[in-house]
């Protein structure tokens, strides 16, 4: 498998103000996008995002984007679930992402951030009768966590909001602020990451990852029903063990498991492929990054970078190379 390397030579650096986006409409400079302190999704948390991948091949001279049509079909469900209707349908969504990658002319990585947000101006704790609009951002993006060495994690003392409470698969962004708390209480005790459990003790994921361990040759997930965001990359993972012919169970785990695995990982779209070497100063496996993870992480790589052609149904041509 090809280990994955950043790209040789650095592309010049460009004002964020300068990037083009999608605002309401129209396809404008960053400067110009601008809401009101008074917007109803600043002050409440009112909207649902995605964040999408898009990946340069160096040797092509190609960017792909990765599960573009994936990620506009979720967002779509988790706009619904905010009481939002009359939304473009995900061919539109989808040329609308493409436009604003291609627009910035990226010859690097980059992420794309599509959100549906309630743009009424005005106060009041309520989904109804609310107007809601839609912007797209993309930036160059490397390494979100190192995705060689891999982190140290730590059990986070706050628990993952629960399905009842607010629903974690809607990826609404009001419901990151429970992320935000695990993830700079492990940062701020010296971590990389935060193991998040459900309020009944199960692990759940990370602050914003899906959770991956591998015991006696098995990899094992745990459900939808134990408050994860049903992860895009999560089913890239699976259709990944299937393909290689890795056995896999989806089902909850225990904490003290994670101790007991022979690997553990995590995967999302910021994350990527992070293997896990300790949780809670306990040392996962030997400490080096497990055989299944290399295998899942270096097919994973390649596959994003357009090197696969049985994973070309993951991909949208962004540019069209040399």
């Amino acid at each position: 498998m090809l280990t994955e390397k950043p790209t040789t030579t650095a592309p010049a650096k460009r004002d964020a103000d300068d990037l083009i986006c999608y605002f309401e409409g129209h396809y404008v400079p960053m400067r110009d996008a601008k809401v009101s302190i008074m917007t109803h999704a600043f002050m409440y948390g009112t909207a649902v995002f995605e964040g999408i991948r898009a990946y340069w091949n160096v040797e092509q001279g190609v960017l792909y984007g990765l599960k573009i049509r994936e990620h506009m079909a979720r967002i779509r469900k988790n706009a619904t679930m905010l009481l939002m209707d009359d939304l473009p349908s995900v061919d539109e969504l989808v040329e609308m992402v493409v436009q604003t990658i291609r627009r910035n002319d990226f010859h690097e990585d980059a992420y794309v951030r599509p959100s549906f947000y309630k743009s009424t101006r005005a106060i009041g704790v309520k989904l109804h009768h609310l107007e809601h609009e839609l912007y797209i951002v993309a930036i160059p993006f490397g390494n979100y966590v190192d995705t060689d060495k891999g982190c140290r994690l730590m059990t986070s003392s706050w628990r993952r909001n629960s399905d009842v409470a607010l629903p974690a698969r809607g990826k609404i962004v009001g419901g990151y602020v429970n992320m935000a708390f695990q993830k700079s209480e492990a940062e701020l005790n010296g971590y990389d990451e935060a193991l998040v459990l459900t309020p009944d003790g199960h692990a759940s994921e990370a602050s914003a990852a899906n959770l991956f361990m591998v015991r006696d040759g098995v990899l094992i997930t745990p459900p939808v029903t134990d408050d994860i965001l049903e992860g895009v990359t999560r089913g890239a993972m699976l259709e990944l063990a299937r393909d290689l012919g890795i056995p896999h169970e989806i089902r909850s785990i225990d904490r003290s498991e994670l101790y007991l695995a022979d690997e553990v990982f995590l995967c999302g779209t910021g994350v990527q492929i992070s293997p896990v070497y300790e949780l809670d100063h306990r040392q996962i496996g030997d400490g080096a990054v497990g055989p299944l993870t290399r295998q899942i992480r270096g097919r994973y790589f390649d596959a994003v970078r357009g090197r696969l052609p049985q994973y070309a149904h993951w991909l949208t041509r962004i540019t069209e190379g040399a």
